[in-house]
């Protein structure tokens, strides 16, 4: 398993489409000018399909006795649509910084009619692999971040957060949870959200709604978050009530905003550069990246402001 693991990272490099199914859009923005090379390794196998990781890796030969930090990003879209292709820049660029930078699939309403306890799953089933194939991967399970947008952003705080719905299919001695945890505008307080919506939404009963709602289960072992939200974005009270209970308990967790930007703002020009420069200042703060951004932003770039 190793081997083949090995010559998966060392293959040819994927030609990612341009659009993928699930409502996926464009991935055209560029935050790195280097090549980055990158691989897809089936994570897991479901009723509805096989679920890939698509891995990017710094350039060079894969060396066994380096341990890289690993982050794991997850799209958006409501658990109903979207693609890997979301994050490929992100990826690309923490890539060329040194860490192992993973898009990955799970199940969508859109393609495999599924509902978002089973995308909460494969979260976790994502994270467990990882850590489980640390070796082969060449990452430290130490320094494992959880990263994602909207839907995504909320598994990637379920991956640290949340105790319900583990695939029976994993193995359970290895976590789910993450080393720390980067959030563009994630849905955190769902309960909440699942009180207000139209009753015609049948995707979650309350019962699954609380079991995934991460504010839920802030704790004093919660890892350390940055959080990034537009201030026109109705989602920011969720993350503003995660980060106060957060600091109640001595947590680190940060949270930048963006004046007058409404949802789903951090994968817009210039705000894509903006915020993937503050997130590398963030993993560079813990120790996970070394040195200075290599990101450059457009002239006139906006500013984030730190709450």
């Amino acid at each position: 398993m190793k081997v083949i693991l090995c010559l998966l990272l060392l293959a040819t490099p994927i030609l990612h489409a341009q659009k993928a199914k699930g409502g996926g859009k464009k991935a055209v923005v560029k935050l790195t000018a280097e090549p980055v090379k990158a691989t897809e390794v089936v994570y897991k196998t479901t009723p509805q399909g096989e679920l890939k990781l698509h891995v990017f890796a710094p350039a060079g030969e894969v060396q066994a006795a380096v341990q890289r930090p690993c982050v794991v990003f997850f799209f958006g879209g409501g658990w109903k649509s979207g693609s890997y292709l979301q994050f490929v820049p992100q990826a690309e660029y923490l890539a060329t910084r040194g860490i192992i930078a993973i898009s990955a699939d799970y199940r969508i309403q859109s393609l495999h009619k599924t509902t978002p306890d089973k995308a909460v799953e494969d979260a976790k089933s994502a994270i467990r692999w990882v850590r489980g194939h640390a070796v082969e991967l060449g990452i430290d399970p130490s320094k494992v971040i959880a990263s994602g947008g909207s839907a995504g952003g909320h598994l990637a705080a379920c991956t640290a957060l949340c105790a319900a719905y583990d695939a029976e299919s994993d193995e359970k001695t290895i976590s789910a949870k993450p080393n720390a945890m980067v959030l563009f505008n994630p849905a955190m307080n769902i309960a909440t959200l699942f009180k207000q919506r139209d009753t015609g939404d049948n995707s979650m009963n309350l019962e699954m709604a609380e079991a995934i709602t991460p504010n839920n289960f802030v704790s004093k072992d919660t890892p350390p978050a940055i959080l990034f939200f537009g201030t026109a974005d109705k989602l920011k009270a969720g993350g503003d009530e995660y980060v106060a209970k957060a600091k109640t308990l001595g947590l680190r967790a940060e949270m930048w905003s963006a004046a007058e930007m409404p949802h789903g703002f951090f994968n817009k020009e210039p705000w894509i550069q903006v915020t993937t420069k503050q997130m590398d200042v963030f993993l560079t703060s813990l120790g996970y990246l070394g040195g200075a951004p290599t990101i450059q932003l457009p002239e006139k770039a906006p500013a984030l402001v730190k709450e």
